[in-house]
């Protein structure tokens, strides 16, 4: 690494990193130099080998001041390669500080999560195997230069975390790993992640797998009578509905309907009613009297 142009101090990046990640692609950053002003601007040229001339960046990524702090790369290939950066700039006309890197490409790569996580468990023996596929790369295609990191949790009680690093032993044979304290009646749940076995590949940790979670779930919070009491009272409730709604239905249909239109009797009807009624009465007395008479 040097410095290029006689531009004041501190004007030139710092911290400047590149990470490649899901296979082809690659973000560069830095900071603005100590003594940058507002007006400043950088820019960032690439190559990756001597024949090639130098590429200015296509998608740069800004601060708020409108700087350039980064760039943006697609379709990156590593294989063996190792690229060139140059970043220089201007500020009023004036030269800025130029920073330029030499960086091999595979070592910067973030590894994507090993692929197609299964786990096949026997509940007799007490044994489950977990299996998976490397994780994906451009550049390398054997299985064993990757190994990895597998994490076994109890999910009832993660405190007890089983945690195993792979390495060459007998338990590890290609891309699998056999777990041997499963218990049919707990949940586990697992992930995976790769680094390097001694091949062209990044020797930091790659990108954890989704977690996968195994074995049976147990109901703590719901006793089973619980479970089986909800629908019996659930059938009484139906059951005890129907009753009511007959019953309803019956005593209804029992109740007397008048036949015809029900009449008020008015005072004067009731009186005149009344006299008759007397009248009927006294004569039925005297043909009495008269009977005996003769």
């Amino acid at each position: 690494m040097g410095f290029q142009g006689g531009g004041m101090n501190g004007t030139a990046i710092e911290n400047f990193v590149c990470v490649i990640y899901n296979v082809s692609f690659m973000n560069c950053t830095w900071h603005v130099g100590r003594t940058a002003s507002g007006d400043t601007q950088y820019f960032l040229y690439w190559k990756t080998s001597r024949k090639e001339d130098l590429t200015e960046c296509q998608n740069y990524i800004k601060d708020n001041c409108g700087r350039h702090t980064g760039c943006r790369f697609q379709n990156v290939t590593i294989e063996n390669k190792r690229a060139y950066f140059l970043v220089n700039g201007s500020r009023s006309g004036q030269n800025i500080q130029s920073h330029e890197k030499m960086i091999t490409l595979y070592k910067i790569e973030k590894l994507t999560p090993p692929l197609n996580v299964t786990v096949n468990c026997r509940e007799a023996s007490h044994v489950c195997e977990i299996s998976w596929q490397p994780p994906r790369t451009s550049h390398v295609k054997r299985h064993a230069c990757f190994k990895y990191e597998i994490v076994i949790e109890n999910k009832a009680d993660p405190e007890k975390n089983i945690k195993t690093t792979s390495k060459p032993e007998r338990s590890i044979r290609g891309n699998s790993y056999i777990f041997e304290s499963f218990r049919a009646e707990k949940r586990y749940s697992v992930k995976i992640r790769a680094t390097d076995n001694g091949c062209l590949v990044s020797t930091s940790w790659g990108e954890w797998t989704t977690p996968i979670e195994f074995g049976k779930e147990q109901l703590t919070s719901t006793p089973s009578y619980t479970l089986f009491l909800i629908p019996v009272l659930a059938a009484s409730l139906v059951l005890f509905l129907c009753i009511v709604s007959i019953y309803l239905k019956k005593t209804s249909a029992t109740i007397p309907q008048p036949r015809g239109q029900f009449h008020e009797i008015s005072p004067m009807d009731f009186q005149t009613e009344n006299k008759n009624q007397l009248i009927k009465h006294e004569t039925e007395e005297i043909i009495t009297i008269i009977e005996e008479v003769a």
